[in-house]
């Protein structure tokens, strides 16, 4: 059952070691503990912490490290460690290289192993670097267990002490008896902060790619213009034509870029409510319609607008609902019909206001009503197709009536026009907001 390598490291089988195991009634009680427990805590930090000081009652610890099985499985990278002393020299982010590491034999056998005078075993290996660390922070004996999901390996639990020969086969069979809950929990806690910290640097280099071309295209737009109006001399027909198909593309991606970075606000964390008393039509409607008004004029659309005859006063952020109406009055630009009609209800209710916008065009089918609202998700229609889009400038509208505690949603005939409404309650809720 062991195999002693030398007289400081050991080796050892783990499979009749938990068969042969006796626990007192107070080991039980911390083992069945961590079984029930670990899973429950909702960070890699909060189950380690957990693991530490439940256990080190009865399993000698002065460190407890975890590192992770990575890059192919050609490395192990330590992401946890704590320690009952100062300082950590070996922290997280340390990186192993499997292939010429001792670490290697633990998880190709799936041997835990024993390390009990960790001087000696330096003095047998002056190429460890992790030894020579931990022999620096004055530990002296250590105990590696792999760890295991369905026969496969993802991370390594060290611990360690600073007296020499402190681990036994016992507290292997106590590691034993919760290493698969365990193993499942500190696996699922590490996949969900990995994708968390993905999820902020895609956000990040979304905020700066959108931020960075936008002065650059707004600039352009703004030259081609100049140009276009005859400030710089008249331009010939054709490159009039020429400069207005520049302006029209240039336009696009400066459309494409506000929607990116508004998304880039939300995936976040930065798009928060600040809500104030407003003119509704005055702060919101009229300026979406200054920026879209020239999209319809180029497709020779018709905008007609019912508005309230009186001031609308109400509680919302101006800005951000300003970015839902340009949003679906892009699209009933983006997807109408060329000459083609569009209409723009602003209404009070009694438990708020109401905005609709309707156009003519291809519409939606019911079965595809589902996708609308949702982040980079487009209809499967041949005539919407024809029109780029992300599906972005939905997703943050619906974003953005939620943060208001309101709803947004739509209706179409399809082939003959589509219907878009959000409805903003009044007073905005209190548990509005991310």
């Amino acid at each position: 059952m062991t195999n002693l390598q030398s007289n400081a490291l050991r080796y050892i089988e783990p499979t009749a070691l938990l068969s042969g195991a006796q626990f007192s009634q107070q080991e039980r009680h911390i083992l069945a503990t961590v079984n029930q427990k670990v899973a429950g805590r909702d960070s890699l930090d909060a189950i380690m912490h957990f693991l530490f000081e439940t256990t080190k009652q009865v399993c000698p610890c002065d460190r407890i490290g975890l590192a992770f099985i990575e890059e192919n499985g050609q490395r192990a990278i330590s992401r946890w460690s704590e320690a009952t002393y100062e300082p950590l020299l070996l922290k997280a982010g340390y990186a192993e290289d499997l292939a010429q590491s001792s670490l290697k034999a633990v998880l190709s056998s799936g041997q835990p192993r024993i390390i009990s005078d960790l001087q000696q075993y330096l003095k047998q290996h002056p190429n460890s670097r992790s030894s020579r660390i931990l022999v620096q922070e004055g530990v002296r004996s250590s105990m590696t267990c792999p760890l295991y999901v369905e026969n496969r390996p993802v991370a390594l639990l060290f611990r360690s002490a600073r007296q020499p020969n402190t681990y036994t086969e016992h507290q292997l069979q106590m590691h034993l008896a919760v290493a698969e809950r365990l193993s499942q929990a500190v696996e699922k806690a590490y996949r969900i902060e990995r994708l968390a910290q993905a999820n902020q640097a895609y956000s990040e280099m979304l905020a700066f790619v959108s931020h960075e071309l936008k002065n650059p295209l707004a600039s352009m737009v703004m030259d081609a213009k100049v140009l276009t109006q005859g400030y710089l001399g008249q331009l010939e027909p054709a490159q009039s034509d020429k400069i207005g198909r520049i302006v029209s593309k240039a336009d696009y991606l400066l459309g494409l870029v506000r929607e990116y970075l508004d998304l880039a606000r939300i995936e976040g964390g930065q798009m928060v409510l600040n809500i104030q008393p407003v003119d509704y039509v005055q702060n919101v409607i009229y300026p979406a319609i200054d920026i879209i008004a020239p999209q319809a004029q180029t497709k020779k659309m018709k905008l007609n607008t019912r508005l309230p005859d009186k001031t609308l006063t109400v509680q919302c952020d101006p800005n951000l609902l300003k970015i839902v109406v340009t949003n679906l009055l892009g699209n009933a630009v983006k997807y109408g019909h060329e000459a083609g009609r569009i209409e723009l209800d602003v209404a009070s209710a009694p438990s708020g206001f109401n905005t609709t916008v309707w156009n003519q065009g291809p519409g939606f089918t019911p079965d595809q009503q589902h996708k609308l609202f949702r982040k980079f998700s487009r209809l499967d229609d041949p005539a919407l197709k024809k029109q780029k889009g992300t599906g972005v400038g939905l997703y943050t509208s619906w974003r953005i009536v939620n943060l208001h505690g309101g709803l947004i949603h739509a209706d179409s005939e399809p082939g003959q026009w589509a219907r878009f409404r959000f409805d903003i309650p009044q007073p905005i809720p209190k548990h509005a907001g991310p």
